[in-house]
């Protein structure tokens, strides 16, 4: 039930901070999450082989080493929303902060095959409670007239996180000549390319430091002075703060908050809405993106590849990333989130289509021949430029935009809980059907490109445009 009557009008819409910079740190700094989230889930990449080597497993047991952080990310994700409405957004940053260093202690220094999977799960859980807590605050935080930019700190935050983790692991390598188990600093390649995620997970508790804490959650607990000081610290003299103030109590206040049995009903269990982000993010996954940051280097180690060029390979296709996550930034908002996910539907089954021909020639000298080879890189920069400038961005809009307000929330939690559940099987699934057929594998992803054009064309509309409250 929500009231009718209006909060007063503060001018916040129109406001500008008379200290944008600073604005701009705060938002940044809260993205140095996202950027954990992508150097944690592309770090691994490089420690893959090594890890098969030194404890001498088969592929299902490495999958479910690789893959077992995202049951972490999964509870993280899931826990994080009630850790920070009772704590604070600051606090929450505080914690995965701490969570990402010990991880990345242990995941350095592990003693067996299962304390790594340990530490995995607990770097895991920081990923999942980033991952939520740093939109969320962005969003609470930014002026409305910056909100969508400065939100999109933290998907680019994550590219550049995936890029600059392959960028080390590539320098790590060199310097242990060419070995993934070469030794360096006392450890193993592999150990310290883990380990130095240490460095960003301080730095992200350190700026966690330097910024406020929300001014809704400051409100929720009654702190109006600090709230006050904090909205003027943001959004600017311009905005009449008593009336800020009100306005964002009145929104609290008229709130409905959704529930699970919100989302039931339409006859197969969820309601359609809840179907369709549900196939989203379920798309977004099966077509192998993952493959590309977890296993890159084994892939194309497994194909002849040298293991330094196939680290380097790895980091060019991070930075195709990049290019791929700018341009999605630029045009979401001007062709749409439909056509721009049409598009990338098309260009990804294109490249991981080319990806499984080249793969299923035969290797000479344990290499693939030389046109074969060529195609299958440039296929799969092909492939992730595609993922990129749309599904990569667009599913993640769409998400927070295509729900009713009294489902939007539950509904959110249900997909992002879809898309890790489909990310793990992925992911674990990934070295068994590579053993089985590299190139059936690419197949099988190439199919759920195609399948979702149909899926788009029929079932998801148009979200460009239309206020939330549109929404229904």
């Amino acid at each position: 039930m929500t009231s009718t009557a209006q909060a007063p009008q503060s001018g916040a819409r129109t406001a500008h901070p008379d200290h944008l910079g600073h604005v701009i740190f705060i938002a940044a700094a809260a993205a140095m999450g996202g950027f954990l989230f992508g150097y944690d889930s592309s770090v691994i990449n490089g420690a893959v082989e090594a890890i098969r080597s030194r404890y001498d497993i088969g592929s299902a047991a490495l999958a479910q080493v690789i893959a077992i952080a995202l049951i972490g990310c999964a509870i993280g994700a899931a826990t994080a929303g009630r850790i920070a409405d009772r704590i604070g957004r600051i606090r929450c940053m505080q914690i995965a902060a701490a969570l990402f260093t010990v991880s990345a202690v242990g995941s350095a220094l592990p003693f067996a095959l299962w304390d790594l999977a340990f530490w995995r799960i607990v770097g895991g859980f920081a990923i999942g409670m980033a991952s939520v807590i740093g939109p969320a605050y962005i969003a609470e935080v930014a002026p409305p007239a910056y909100r969508g930019r400065l939100g999109s700190f933290q998907q680019a935050a994550i590219v550049v996180g995936i890029a600059i983790s392959q960028l080390v692991n590539w320098g790590l390598l060199n310097a242990a000549g060419g070995d993934q188990r070469g030794h360096l600093m006392g450890l193993e390649a592999w150990q310290v390319m883990l380990g130095v995620m240490v460095v960003p997970a301080v730095l992200y508790g350190l700026l966690s430091f330097a910024i406020p804490e929300s001014p809704r959650f400051l409100l929720s607990v009654g702190r109006r002075e600090r709230a006050r000081e904090i909205l003027a610290e943001v959004e600017g003299d311009g905005t009449d703060l008593d009336a800020r103030v009100s306005e964002i109590e009145h929104a609290m206040k008229s709130e409905h908050k959704s529930t699970f049995k919100d989302l039931l009903g339409g006859g197969f269990f969820f309601k359609p809405i809840v179907w369709v982000g549900i196939g989203l993010s379920v798309f977004q996954q099966f077509v192998g993106i993952n493959v590309a940051f977890y296993y890159s280097s084994t892939l194309w180690q497994s194909v002849g590849v040298d293991p330094t060029d196939s680290f380097f390979y790895s980091f060019t296709t991070s930075i195709i990333n990049i290019v791929g996550t700018v341009i999605a930034m630029i045009f979401v908002d001007r062709i749409g989130r439909r056509p721009l996910a049409l598009i990338g539907s098309v260009g990804m089954a294109v490249g991981l289509a080319l990806e499984a021909w080249a793969f299923s020639s035969d290797l000479v000298g344990g290499k693939l021949p030389a046109t074969q080879g060529w195609v299958a890189l440039i296929a799969a920069h092909v492939f992730v430029l595609f993922f990129a400038l749309s599904w990569g961005v667009v599913v993640w809009v769409m998400l927070g935009e295509m729900f009713p307000n009294r489902l939007r929330a539950a509904a959110l939690g249900v997909a992002a809980a879809a898309q890790w559940i489909a990310n793990w099987a992925i992911t674990a699934s990934f070295p068994s059907l590579a053993d089985w057929n590299l190139s059936g594998t690419y197949v099988i992803y190439t199919v759920f490109a195609a399948l979702s054009i149909p899926f788009v064309l029929k079932f998801v509309k148009e979200t460009k445009g239309k206020s939330l409250e549109e929404m229904g």
